[in-house]
C-alpha cells in the first residue's frame, strides 16, 4: 500500500515538471523581448545620428544609391529649451512601415549592408537576394538572361522610366553651359514639395540646400527646423528640431554643412544645431556684441565668420571658432542685406537708403560706396559665386544687375541690366551655381517670382505658370549645389520643388 502511494506521488511530481519548465522558458522569452525592445529604444538616437552623418559625409554617388535603397524613417522629434532636450514622440506613420521586412531576423540579418537597414522594402530585399544569387553563381545564368530579354521586349517603356528615376535621384548639373540653356523657354518641372511629409505649421522663413549632401533644410515661424532628403519623388523627412517659444527668422547651414545656425525675431539669442552630435547649443550672448536683437546674418564661404546685421547701420563680424565679435563696421543708414564674396575677402552691403558699401574683411575698412542706380529704398542683395555679378533689389521691384569688377574699379558703376518684371518689393535674390540664372522674388504679392537668363539678361517667359496659383508669396528661395533643383519657400508653409 505504501509502495503504490509513493509510486503515484512520483508520477504526480513528474507530471508537474513539464509545465514548470514551460513557464520558465516563456518567462525567459519575455525577458529577451523586453531586453530587445529596450536596446532598440536606446539605439534609436544613435541610429538617427549615424544616418544623418552618412547622408552628410557620403559621396554623391553613394548618396544617390541610398536614395533608392533606404526609405528614411521619421526619427525622434525633440523640443529644445536652452539646450535641454525633451523627447516628444517618435513619429512612425503606418504608411512608412507598410510592405517592409524586418531585417533583424536571424534568417535575414546576413543580407544587411549597414545598421540603417533594419527595415527593407520587399522589392529591395528581392533585389538583394538576386545579387547574392548572382554572386554565388559567378554571374547571371543563361536562362535568366533569356527571361530578361523577353521582358524587355514586352515592356520597352521601362528603360525610359529607369532613366527618369536615375535622373530624379541626383541633384547634379542638369543645365550645363549656356549653350544648353537657351533664353526664352526653360525646361522646368514641378516636383513633390520638398517638405511634403512635414509641411510648416506657419509661413516658412528659410529654405536652403545642404552644400554637399542631398538634403534640404526648412525653418519657419512654427518654432521648428526640418531636414529632408531630396529625390524629387518622395522627399522623406530626416529630422525635425523644435525650438521652444522661438519663431525662427532665419536658418542657414555652416560652410562645412555640419551645423545649422538659427536666429529669432525677438532678441539676440540664437541656436547652433550640431547635426553630427544631435545637440542644440544655445548662444545666449556674444562677447563684444552690443545689440538688443539679432535676426539676420550671413555665413562666410570659408566658414570662419558670421556677419551679424545690427541696428543703426552696424555690421558685426563674429568668429565661428570663439564666438566673439572681432570687428564692427558702420554704414550711413540701415542695413537691409549683405553678402560675402566667394573668397570671403570682401563684404557687399546694401542700405535701405539705396547705397552699396564694399568692406575689406581683414581691415574692416570701407573700400568703396556707390548709389544703386535709380534706387530710392534698397531691399535685397546677392553675389554670384564666380565673382561676375552683383544684384541689388529695391522697394519698387526693380533689380539692377552689376559687374562685380565694375563695382570695385569704376567710380560710378552702371548696371548691366535693370530687370523690371516685378511690381512689388524685390525681397529675395539668388544666383545659381553657374551664374546662368538669377532668381528674384517678392513676398508682397502672389506668384511674384521670376527666373532671369543671365547671358542674355532676359526673363524666362514660361515661369511661373500664370493659369493657376502655385507659388503664392515667396519668402525665400535657393538652388541646389549643382543646379539640379530649385526650391521656393512660401507663406503657406510649403517648400515648392522644381527640377
Amino acid at each position: 500500500m505504501d509502495s503504490s502511494e509513493s509510486a503515484a506521488g512520483k508520477q504526480r511530481k513528474s507530471a508537474k515538471r513539464p509545465p514548470s519548465e514551460d513557464a520558465g522558458a516563456a518567462e525567459e522569452r519575455l525577458k529577451q523581448k523586453k531586453h530587445s525592445a529596450l536596446c532598440a529604444t536606446l539605439g534609436g538616437e544613435d541610429a538617427s545620428v549615424r544616418l544623418l552623418e552618412e547622408l552628410v559625409f557620403g559621396a554623391e554617388e553613394r548618396l544617390s544609391e541610398r536614395l533608392a535603397q533606404v526609405r528614411v524613417r521619421g526619427l525622434h522629434d525633440r523640443i529644445y529649451s536652452f539646450g535641454r532636450a525633451i523627447p516628444l514622440r517618435q513619429r512612425c506613420p503606418n504608411s512608412v512601415l507598410e510592405g517592409r521586412v524586418d531585417m533583424t531576423h536571424r534568417f535575414r540579418r546576413d543580407f544587411k549592408k549597414s545598421e540603417a537597414e533594419n527595415k527593407m522594402t520587399k522589392p529591395r530585399l528581392q533585389q538583394r537576394l538576386k545579387e547574392q544569387f548572382q554572386k554565388a553563381m559567378g554571374g547571371t545564368p543563361s536562362w535568366a538572361e533569356v527571361t530578361a530579354k523577353r521582358s524587355q521586349k514586352k515592356e520597352p517603356e521601362t528603360e525610359d522610366e529607369d532613366e527618369s528615376e536615375e535622373l530624379l535621384r541626383r541633384t547634379g548639373n542638369f543645365i550645363g553651359s549656356s549653350d544648353s540653356l537657351p533664353k526664352g523657354i526653360i525646361k522646368i518641372k514641378k516636383c513633390l514639395n520638398a517638405n511634403s511629409e512635414c509641411p510648416g505649421g506657419d509661413q516658412l522663413s528659410s529654405v536652403q540646400f545642404h552644400p554637399s549632401a542631398q538634403i534640404v533644410m526648412t525653418a519657419g515661424l512654427d518654432h521648428s527646423v526640418s531636414l529632408f532628403q531630396v529625390d524629387g519623388k518622395s522627399n522623406p523627412k530626416i529630422q525635425t528640431i523644435h525650438l521652444e517659444n522661438y519663431p525662427v527668422n532665419k536658418a542657414s547651414f555652416s560652410a562645412d554643412g555640419e551645423h545649422i545656425v538659427a536666429t529669432g525675431m525677438r532678441n539676440k539669442l540664437f541656436y547652433i544645431y550640431d547635426m553630427m552630435e544631435g545637440k542644440v547649443i544655445p548662444v545666449l550672448s556674444v562677447r563684444g556684441l552690443n545689440e538688443q536683437r539679432v535676426s539676420d546674418f550671413q555665413v562666410s564661404p570659408d566658414g570662419k565668420y558670421l556677419l551679424l546685421s545690427g541696428s543703426s547701420g552696424y555690421l558685426h563680424l563674429m568668429t565661428t571658432k570663439t564666438r566673439e565679435v572681432i570687428r564692427s563696421m558702420k554704414m550711413n543708414g540701415s542695413v537691409c542685406a549683405a553678402a560675402f564674396t566667394s573668397d570671403s575677402s570682401k563684404i557687399f552691403a546694401n542700405s535701405q537708403e539705396g547705397e552699396v558699401f564694399i568692406w575689406d574683411v581683414q581691415s574692416s575698412k570701407c573700400l568703396k560706396k556707390f548709389a544703386d542706380d535709380g534706387c530710392i529704398r534698397g531691399t535685397s542683395l546677392a553675389l554670384s559665386r564666380d565673382g561676375l555679378y552683383l544684384a541689388c533689389g529695391s522697394q519698387s521691384g526693380v533689380v539692377n544687375i552689376y559687374s562685380q569688377k565694375d563695382c570695385l574699379h569704376t567710380l560710378e558703376p552702371r548696371p548691366l541690366k535693370a530687370v523690371m518684371n516685378l511690381v512689388t518689393a524685390a525681397t529675395s535674390l539668388c544666383f545659381n551655381s553657374t551664374s546662368e540664372i538669377l532668381s528674384i522674388g517678392s513676398r508682397a504679392d502672389d506668384e511674384a517670382n521670376r527666373l532671369v537668363h543671365l547671358p542674355s539678361f532676359t526673363v524666362f517667359s514660361n515661369f511661373p505658370q500664370f493659369q493657376k496659383k502655385t507659388i503664392f508669396r515667396t519668402r525665400c528661395l535657393d538652388f541646389s549645389p549643382q543646379s539640379g533643383f530649385y526650391t521656393v519657400a512660401n507663406n503657406k508653409g510649403h517648400a515648392l520643388l522644381f527640377r
